[in-house]
């Protein structure tokens, strides 16, 4: 214990007396391992953020449409309907809500001008499923949809080019030949960038009056909200064995979910994360030869001191245990610098940083960074130790 105790002095003593040196050798050391902290870091923020935007939109939400509806030769008895909407709601386990949609291209006058625009009729549970926050005024309640009132809701693009600065709510618009009165004007809580039937300048009605436009009682977009993520498979399953129960078989649907796309977004943030470390890990690499190409050196300065060591009595491991001792110094030292620095940027950048998000850290990434920087030190610090432990004293002692 004396003597592993005295060989830890002499080498803390030997990197006082150069300071600057085991700075500047331990940089690369620092940067390799701020590298792997903050990488792991940034990258659980990003696919927590892609993945929370793709299931705020709905992970469990499985959607169904006819394949080329509303082709001239497709019968009217392939068609979805609210039948078929209540019936995947009674007998399929595990839905939780359900909703209809109908789009249709539509123009509102302004100004004297016509202005285009997406009708969209939805049923009750639309709300919920696509998860849209009013902005001003209400949603539908149950007598609107049961008495096929003539109210509407509208996207701010819309208030903002009809009603201007005026409030929208109470005012009407008036869309081929019905008058609309605006009881809401709403948003989607996640941007789906026009892949919805949502789109920036919208209006939604009751699905019961959209009979007026299109002449038919149908749904273009069939929404089942499965009751969790792991759910969603069987229910996939379930909703396309019921419509095939119910219609002809020649009719042909498109069952879709976010599946794919919230595994898509996990293998593409794992390969760039993957990437990153790599980097990370070649500047580790190169600090590490840095570290043994300075420990070289100062074997070589020190080659009288290691002779008069082993004329005094200082036994091989001894001289190898300084050596390496004082390479695991400046490559642990570097590490909790370079890992303190990659825990204090994500601190220092939160409040910059949007309300909902936070910066995870990674216990696994600080334990990988210390050990890959130690082992990395002591690893390349190996051969400058045992070359200096094999010196002979006689050769050292007239070395000049």
């Amino acid at each position: 214990m004396m003597a592993v105790r005295e060989t830890l002095s002499v080498a803390i003593d030997a990197l006082r007396s150069n300071k600057v040196r085991a700075m500047l050798t331990s940089l690369g050391v620092i940067i390799g391992s701020a590298s792997i902290v903050l990488v792991v870091s940034i990258a659980l923020t990003s696919q927590k953020f892609v993945i929370g935007q793709i299931e705020a939109i709905g992970s469990n939400l499985v959607w169904v449409e006819l394949i080329n509806a509303g082709s001239k030769g497709q019968p009217l008895s392939y068609e979805l309907t609210v039948a078929d909407m209540n019936a995947v709601k009674a007998t399929v386990p595990g839905v939780t809500e359900v909703a209809g949609t109908r789009e249709l291209p539509m123009s509102v006058v302004v100004g004297g001008r016509e202005r285009p625009v997406n009708l969209i009729g939805v049923t009750d549970g639309y709300q919920a499923i696509r998860k849209l926050i009013m902005i001003r005024g209400r949603y539908f309640d149950a007598a609107d949809m049961e008495n096929r009132s003539k109210v509407c809701l509208i996207t701010k693009q819309v208030s903002d080019r009809v009603f201007g600065f005026d409030n929208p709510i109470g005012g009407t618009i008036r869309m081929g030949e019905l008058t609309f009165t605006v009881i809401g004007v709403f948003r989607e809580r996640v941007a789906t960038f026009g892949l919805s039937e949502i789109k920036d300048e919208s209006v939604i009605i009751p699905l019961t009056l959209m009979k007026y436009y299109t002449g038919v009682d149908v749904l273009r977009v069939l929404y089942a909200q499965a009751d969790g993520a792991d759910d969603v498979p069987a229910v996939e399953r379930q909703i396309a064995r019921v419509l095939h129960s119910r219609h002809p078989a020649a009719a042909e649907y498109d069952v879709q979910t976010l599946t794919a796309i919230l595994s898509a977004a996990k293998n593409i943030s794992l390969a760039l994360t993957i990437v990153l470390l790599l980097i990370a890990f070649i500047a580790l690499l190169i600090s590490g030869i840095g570290i043994m190409n300075i420990m070289l050196v100062t074997v070589k300065e020190r080659t009288r001191e290691i002779g008069i060591r082993k004329a005094i009595g200082a036994a091989h491991r001894e001289i190898m245990y300084q050596f390496l001792f004082e390479a695991f110094l400046i490559s642990g030292g570097g590490a909790i610098i370079g890992i303190l620095i990659g825990l204090a940027i994500p601190v220092a950048v939160q409040p910059w940083l949007p309300g909902n998000l936070r910066v995870p850290v990674s216990t696994t990434s600080v334990l990988a960074a210390f050990i890959v920087s130690c082992s990395t030190g002591l690893l390349f610090g190996y051969l400058p130790a045992n070359q200096a432990a094999r010196m002979q004293p006689i050769e050292s002692l007239r070395y000049e």
